[in-house]
């Protein structure tokens, strides 16, 4: 058994792990209600801050940034919506304060409802010191490159934000058989990146650092289709559209692999877990295939420098 990982400020070697979820139990009660129990093919797993910490001992990991997973906190009408958020980010906010070192978030926003996820944003991006956001690939069935969301995304660039891209539900029905998050969840990313490099994000808004969930989904295999296919529908320069697609950051959550390697540019590999919903053998095999210092905490030490390295 790994020997247990005190603060990351003493143990500069541990993991960071980017992609951690937390299952807070009034969010869980809050989805159940609303008949969800299996978000993306996964039953709700059982969570709570003792079971983090312990995992993440045993596995090396030192700190973890915490999010919410799908469907986040728009459901129906999203009445509710603005009310969850704020109490799923006041909840991780003090989760960090309770535990330093070893916590940091990722803000729940309320996307499609684009007022109030600028307000929320700015909330939690502030008075929260959020390290960043987390956007569901598509929301209501509209993607993140949708200029409907702009003024979201311009906030987020003047904050310099770090936005965590997890996928979500297909605007569609799935396949029978083929539970969402083995291969919908990768398309739905994909689609996002695919929307952000068309509508130009990244170089209109360049001050937004994205990482995309599951090593980017399809985008590492197939970024000369994709890239393709947005020079056909805007002229701009292919190798400018491959640039923007190896631009983004990526974690390794069940998806760690040497293509993803040969083509993410240096420094945007992230080393993520995706536990509780992934299980911890999961966890554990998939660690294996980047087990690499830069991986596995340099490159999130650059990327939160003010949470890492204060």
């Amino acid at each position: 058994m790994t020997e247990p990982v005190d603060v990351i400020h003493e143990h500069r070697t541990g993991r960071i792990d980017v992609h951690q979820h937390m299952v807070p139990e009034p969010y869980a009660r809050w989805l159940r209600a609303h008949g969800v129990d299996a978000p993306g093919g996964r039953p709700l797993p059982a969570w709570s801050p003792a079971e983090a910490l312990e995992l993440m001992d045993r596995q090396g990991i030192a700190a973890a940034i915490l999010s919410l997973t799908t469907p986040g906190a728009y459901l129906g009408d999203g009445s509710d919506a603005a009310r969850v958020a704020r109490q799923s980010n006041e909840y991780a906010a003090q989760l960090v304060t309770d535990h330093p070192g070893r916590f940091g978030f990722f803000a729940t926003l309320t996307l499609p409802d684009v007022k109030a996820a600028v307000t929320e944003a700015s909330y939690a991006l502030g008075e929260l010191a959020a390290d960043g956001v987390m956007l569901l690939a598509n929301s209501d069935g509209r993607y993140l490159g949708d200029p409907a969301f702009d003024p979201l995304k311009a906030l987020l660039d003047e904050l310099s934000a770090v936005v965590f891209v997890h996928p979500a539900q297909l605007p569609g029905p799935g396949a029978e058989g083929i539970p969402p998050f083995a291969a919908d969840f990768l398309l739905d990313t994909t689609r996002a990146a695919f929307t952000l490099v068309k509508h130009d994000v990244p170089r209109r808004l360049p001050n937004i650092r994205f990482i995309l969930a599951h090593a980017g989904g399809f985008v590492p295999y197939a970024a000369h289709r994709l890239a393709l296919t947005v020079f056909g529908e805007t002229g701009r320069d292919l190798n400018q559209v491959l640039g923007d697609l190896r631009g983004f950051y990526f974690d390794t959550a069940l998806s760690a692999s040497p293509v993803l390697q040969g083509f993410a540019r240096p420094g945007h590999i992230l080393y993520g877990s995706d536990w509780p919903f992934a299980p911890e053998p999961a966890v554990a095999y998939f660690t294996t295939w980047a087990d690499d210092a830069a991986i596995n905490h340099r490159n999130a030490r650059e990327l939160f420098k003010e949470r890492f390295d204060a």
